[in-house]
């Protein structure tokens, strides 16, 4: 069929071309206004909670910081009572030695007063002494007794009466001579020249009385 225009100047209006067209959503609604309500409230929330633990973290700081400072300031005290009980211990220490040192020179005062008295007591007649002395400090003390005898029996005598004495053991003899000893009339008499080594021993409780230098 023929169509004819019948306006003046008139085109033919061409068909509408299809084409790509970009549009933005629109905004508007009960939903959108639900989507921004709780978006709103969830990021007061996140808020909130950074907040809060912000402040929990500062105050943790805060008292690990007091609880730092109170320990320092008690390893000051300590330090100082530990110096202050060392020093105190080392006079203790001290103290303690010298008592000890007093205590021993106490117990061995009367040891040489006893030892002479027993050694007097054992000697028996025709036998006299020319020396005593010490000869080792090691425990027990021991000591050289050198003298004279008129005869073997007044040696051997002398000798068993220091085996029984309390604060004398191990009597040993060291040598024996006979020599002649001259009178003052130039006579000559025969007599044994001996030496003797023995042991301190310390006697029974009992049978000591002492007053102690310390009470």
């Amino acid at each position: 069929m023929i169509e004819v225009n019948l306006l003046p100047g008139g085109k033919k209006r061409q068909a509408k071309k299809a084409g790509f067209s970009l549009s933005l959503p629109k905004v508007g609604g009960p939903s959108a206004d639900k989507w921004m309500i709780g978006s709103a409230i969830a990021i007061l929330a996140a808020v909130g909670y950074g907040g809060n633990l912000f402040f929990q973290v500062q105050g943790r700081l805060a008292d690990a910081e007091q609880a730092v400072e109170a320990a320092v300031q008690d390893s000051v005290r300590y330090a100082d009572l530990i110096q202050k009980t060392e020093i105190l211990q080392a006079r203790r220490d001290s103290i303690a030695q010298k008592v000890a040192i007093i205590q021993r020179i106490d117990a061995q005062r009367y040891v040489w007063a006893h030892l002479m008295d027993e050694v007097g007591r054992a000697l028996p007649d025709y036998t006299w002494l020319t020396n005593i002395v010490q000869v080792s400090d090691a425990d027990p003390m021991q000591f050289r007794i050198e003298g004279k005898a008129g005869n073997n029996f007044a040696l051997t005598r002398f000798w068993n009466s220091l085996e029984s004495s309390l604060f004398i053991r191990n009597v040993r003899l060291i040598s024996t001579e006979q020599t002649l000893e001259r009178s003052g009339r130039g006579q000559g008499q025969g007599v044994y020249q001996f030496i003797l080594e023995a042991e301190l021993e310390d006697p029974p409780s009992e049978v000591l009385q002492m007053e102690p230098l310390l009470g």
